[in-house]
């Protein structure tokens, strides 16, 4: 109280209010704005279509992955194209084996960014693909995603990613992501990336920390911080269901939210003024909205409170809160809503799964290596007697030289450890690698994978640099 006092309560009021707004009303009004007539050019079908790694790290996928990789392997790509599964448990190794994808697996887990780094180094193509064992790709996505390659200023593509929601709870969380992210790619870059469909050029990786939860996230702040862009690519999409229960989706998305929090900590040098040019986004995408609203929303709350009894402004506030807290927990417990209200009600939510993030990121809670239970198989897929799906045949059309392996060719599976794990090379890639000690991990040069772990200190990283040649776009359409 003694801050509302020396700062004086209406001018605490406004402050506090607009930092509530701002990564909901404020950031978007300003990104949508700066993107107002700012539409990117379609690339042409390039003339030699990159060659592309499609990795899928999977932990518990059993009873999906093989419907994931039918999906995949039918996809329509004109140009070479091999599918790479890094599977954590023998199970899920078992179930994706077949003539044309290289499993890898060595019955450990290895946590989602050590198997990312395993997958990429196994990769042999030009582009890297990564994408989860539950989503769906569109099968024109990888065609729209690797036309903008042909630009050597980007560096990664973002997919779009849709949830199969009828009732909108969780969905229309993700059209509104879409489309920040398709305004802030209009204006050169977007740092909003999902694991679902993020491809990107494997000379231009860095090896990810072990300990870090967000890996895609992280992955994008690595190529942006080279120099290189970040597109969107709405339809490079995949499709994937709902979380079983708001409980699960609770998990996720507070996990989520303390390691975005860890990362902007961690890399607390990019949210210096003008560090990078998507800077801006640092705060109103990623920071304000997931951490400094919902403090200030519970601040104004805690203010309003006193205040109700002489203040009908302080009245209608708090109403509106109840109102909508009501609703967010008549939602969670698989009620009907008129549409107004479920928006209500989702706004809530994510500030309640904020406030969660917050909480388990100052808890030190932030693991990179996380329960999962096994997935069930999606409905009109019935699993087989063992518990993976029946197979099917691959889809007629499928290229030969997907995964540089013919049909009845034998593929890599965890007899592979006998010849040791892979070993990410000497400078993989052509970004700076990691300095352990700035990086505070236990890195053992015989094991460069590492071991998953709790997060270390706040790191300083090198100057940030500034993207390649502008880019033109076209009109306004």
């Amino acid at each position: 109280m003694a801050a509302v006092r020396a700062l004086g309560r209406g001018a605490t009021v406004a402050l506090l209010g607009a930092a509530t707004v701002y990564g909901h009303v404020l950031y978007p009004v300003y990104i949508g704005l700066k993107s107002r007539g700012l539409t990117p050019e379609v690339p042409a079908d390039p003339a030699e279509w990159p060659s592309v790694s499609v990795v899928v790290a999977a932990y518990r996928e059993s009873a999906i992955i093989g419907a994931k990789l039918d999906d995949l392997m039918a996809i329509a790509y004109p140009g070479p194209i091999e599918i790479i599964v890094v599977a954590d448990d023998e199970e899920t190794a078992a179930a994706a084996r077949r003539a044309g994808v290289r499993v890898l697996s060595t019955g450990e887990r290895l946590g989602k960014a050590r198997a990312v780094n395993r997958g990429v180094s196994a990769a042999t193509n030009d582009i890297v693909l990564l994408t989860d064992a539950n989503a769906t790709v569109a099968p024109d996505a990888l065609c729209a995603a690797m036309r903008h390659f042909v630009d050597p200023s980007v560096g990664a593509v973002a997919g779009e990613k849709q949830v199969e929601d009828p009732q909108g709870a969780q969905g229309f969380y993700w059209r509104f992501e879409s489309w920040l992210k398709r305004c802030e790619s209009a204006t050169g870059a977007t740092i909003g990336v999902v694991g679902e469909f993020l491809a990107f050029r494997r000379a231009a990786f860095r090896p990810l920390p072990a300990d870090t939860a967000v890996d895609d996230a992280w992955l994008a702040l690595d190529l942006l911080e080279g120099g290189l862009r970040v597109i969107y690519e709405p339809e490079a999409y995949s499709v994937e269901g709902p979380s079983p229960s708001f409980q699960d989706e609770w998990e996720r998305r507070t996990r989520i939210v303390a390691g975005n929090l860890d990362m902007m900590w961690r890399r607390r040098d990019t949210l210096s003024p003008g560090a990078l040019p998507v800077t801006p986004q640092l705060w109103g995408h990623r920071l304000v909205r997931s951490s400094v609203g919902p403090v200030a929303h519970v601040a104004l709350v805690a203010l309003s409170v006193p205040a109700a009894r002489h203040s009908w402004t302080a009245r209608l506030f708090l109403a509106g809160n109840a109102a909508g807290a009501a609703s967010a927990v008549a939602l969670t417990t698989g009620r009907q809503l008129p549409g107004p209200a479920r928006l209500f009600a989702q706004v809530f939510f994510l500030q309640a799964v904020a406030l969660g993030g917050v909480r388990r990121f100052l808890s030190g809670d932030r693991p990179a290596v996380w329960p999962k239970p096994d997935r069930l198989p999606e409905p009109g897929r019935p699993p087989g007697p063992d518990g993976s799906p029946a197979d099917r045949p691959a889809a007629a059309g499928y290229p030969s030289q997907r995964g540089g392996l013919g049909m009845g060719e034998p593929v890599i599976g965890p007899e592979a450890a006998a010849t040791g794990p892979i070993i990410l090379p000497p400078g993989f890639g052509s970004g700076p690698g990691y300095d352990a000690q700035r990086l505070n991990q236990a890195y053992d040069p015989a094991d460069p994978l590492g071991s998953a772990q709790n997060y270390g200190p706040a790191q300083n990283y090198g100057p940030a640099q500034t993207y390649g040649p502008a880019q033109t776009y076209g009109p306004a359409q």
